[in-house]
């Protein structure tokens, strides 16, 4: 076994515990997927990220992300926590050529505050934001779920009818049921049966928007309260999820039902205060940020 650097991120919080953690190993070079894997389930957390070597210089660095159950082509808070620990990585000043392609850093452009992820989906732009960093979210694709198929998740949710107001299938990299409620009320009310949602193998995003007259509107800026279940993936609910907050940012601005910039709260019912920011360019990409923040550093056997 060898040392490798180590990390461990709370990402979209700039306060450690509020956010969502994610363990960062920083030089993965020579791990099979079974030793991935394996120190994933170890870790106990929603993610598990490896950073590697890029495969094309067009990316400074590829990350393969692990959950307890399997690995992932794509999710959003290791994406940003994995972007936050290579950089400082970088900082420290130590030998990063386990991070370098072959190629010369002008073939990557020369801006300091652009960098290019490769992961499971391709290529994922990451911008400096503010605190934080924000990611480019991948293409989505949506589909109109089957009636009987949405009666179903609803049940496992215990919702009525009346409470829905839209819902789609949304695949980004991972596959999220997505569901629009009537209020945050609503979604933070939700006690899912987890066990039937994984046997339906359906992994579902919650969300609803706040009416800008709203306490927490006001004082927090938010626009949005999320949840996320994803029991088929070893994670009954997850803390902050990027992945999800992409595709519903997509879906629900291209309806016109969010608008082209807004602050997402996750993690309540966790004990976490999560805080997303999504924003749609002049081009139509929308951008999913959050600050980050290192917990803990040092490094790990494998």
């Amino acid at each position: 076994m060898n040392p490798r650097p180590f990390k461990q991120v709370d990402v979209f919080s700039p306060r450690l515990g509020s956010g969502n953690a994610l363990a960062v190993v920083l030089d993965a070079q020579g791990l099979s997927d079974e030793a991935m894997q394996t120190f994933a389930r170890w870790t106990q957390l929603s993610e598990t990220t490896f950073i590697l070597p890029p495969s094309t210089p067009q990316a400074h660095y590829r990350v393969r992300i692990f959950t307890p159950g399997g690995e992932l082509p794509f999710a959003g808070h290791p994406t940003l926590g994995s972007c936050h620990a290579w950089l400082e990585q970088q900082k420290l000043g130590s030998d990063p050529n386990y991070l370098k392609s072959d190629s010369d850093d002008k073939q990557l452009g020369s801006d300091p505050d652009y960098w290019v992820q490769e992961c499971g989906v391709g290529l994922v732009r990451i911008r400096r934001e503010g605190a934080g960093l924000a990611f480019a979210a991948p293409p989505l694709r949506r589909t109109t779920p089957n009636p009987a198929r949405l009666r179903d998740v609803a049940d496992a949710l215990g919702l009525h009818p009346q409470q829905i107001r839209a819902a789609q299938e949304l695949d980004n990299g991972p596959v999220w049921f997505g569901l629009l409620l009537d209020s945050p009320h609503t979604v933070l009310q939700l006690k899912p049966d987890h066990h039937r949602l994984k046997a339906m193998n359906c992994k579902v995003g919650v969300a609803a928007a706040y009416l800008a007259d709203a306490p927490e509107a006001t004082r927090d800026g938010l626009g949005l309260e999320v949840r996320a279940f994803a029991s088929v993936i070893g994670v009954d609910e997850d803390p902050v999820t990027g992945s999800l907050n992409a595709s519903l940012a997509q879906w629900l601005m291209a309806e016109g039902l969010m608008p082209d910039r807004y602050r997402a709260a996750q993690g309540q019912c966790l004990g976490r205060a999560g805080r997303v920011e999504l924003s749609r360019d002049a081009s139509g990409q929308v951008w999913v940020g959050g600050e980050s923040i290192t917990g803990i550093e040092g490094t790990v056997r494998l």
